[in-house]
């Protein structure tokens, strides 16, 4: 984690402000190391054998990730999405060695997912289903979780009061929320979703612009459970709060990023926190 001392003072907040970089990797996402570890996951139950081939219904970075990570294992990957997905995204998927397969628009990301189910099954697939599968989850109770409860523990409890993750898959808020308060009663936990979209919350629906997050569902990975509470931040706020991270502090924060930064920054402007950490799982391109 890096304290966020320069993002702070510009703020004017009181109180300490924490980041836990996780975007080390060919995507800068956090989708590098779910997609690896959940490869591992199915390797480890017997579920995927040599050389199977994989199938996905996904076009964004999981689906880049998880292309890189089937590629290097041996595992040829075909990745099922909308014929209207972004023409750029899937030529860059093409070029990393994915097959791509096509649902009609209409259909949406359900369509993709039915058409995913039926062709692993016709096939002989293994299909990895990444926002339904408790694997998902279970990756970050295994690695995010402790590898966070590590970075906050001094002598028996936290340096932080607050951990603040956005919500895409809702695998990260679970797996390390679970982890967090079987550890400790003492962090709250706080889902971010966008504005413009709090499924979670139960206001407003639509369009935003915080990629990565607000899926527009509430993920079967979500445990609501283990989530103090919702705060929504507006697609603004989140681009805002990226670009200052990197002017304040040199940390190239994605959106979604942002989104986190803003919500751990208001617990302690509103004095609801007296140490925050968010979540940064994806990195922007500065170049």
């Amino acid at each position: 984690i890096v304290e966020l001392r320069g993002y702070a003072a510009a703020c004017g907040l009181k109180g300490h402000l924490y980041a836990y970089l996780d975007f080390y990797g060919p995507t800068g996402t956090a989708r590098d190391g779910l997609a690896e570890g959940m490869l591992a996951l199915a390797i480890e139950k017997k579920q995927l054998a040599p050389g199977q081939p994989i199938i996905e219904a996904a076009s964004g970075p999981f689906a880049t990730a998880l292309t890189l990570a089937g590629q290097t294992a041996g595992h040829p990957v075909v990745l099922v999405m909308p014929e209207d997905a972004p023409a750029m995204r899937q030529e860059s998927l093409l070029r990393l060695g994915a097959q791509i397969l096509h649902t009609p628009a209409q259909a949406g990301p359900a369509g993709a997912r039915a058409e995913a189910e039926a062709k692993a099954a016709e096939k002989g697939w293994f299909y990895m289903d990444w926002l339904r599968s408790d694997d998902n989850p279970t990756y970050h109770r295994r690695v995010t979780g402790p590898a966070l409860v590590r970075s906050i523990a001094r002598e028996g409890s936290s340096i932080v009061d607050g951990i603040v993750i956005g919500v895409g898959s809702g695998g990260t808020i679970t797996g390390v929320g679970e982890t967090v308060k079987a550890w400790t009663n003492d962090v709250r936990i706080v889902a971010v979703e966008p504005y413009e979209n709090q499924v979670l919350g139960g206001g407003l629906t639509g369009p935003h612009g915080i990629p990565d997050i607000g899926y527009g569902i509430v993920p079967e990975n979500y445990n609501s459970y283990v989530v103090d509470n919702v705060s929504a931040v507006a697609s603004r706020d989140a681009q805002r709060a990226a670009q200052q991270v990197l002017r304040t502090d040199a940390i190239p924060a994605s959106v979604s990023a942002g989104a986190a930064l803003h919500a751990a920054a208001q617990l302690l402007a509103n004095c609801n926190s007296r140490a925050a950490l968010a979540i940064f799982s994806g990195r922007a391109s500065i170049v």
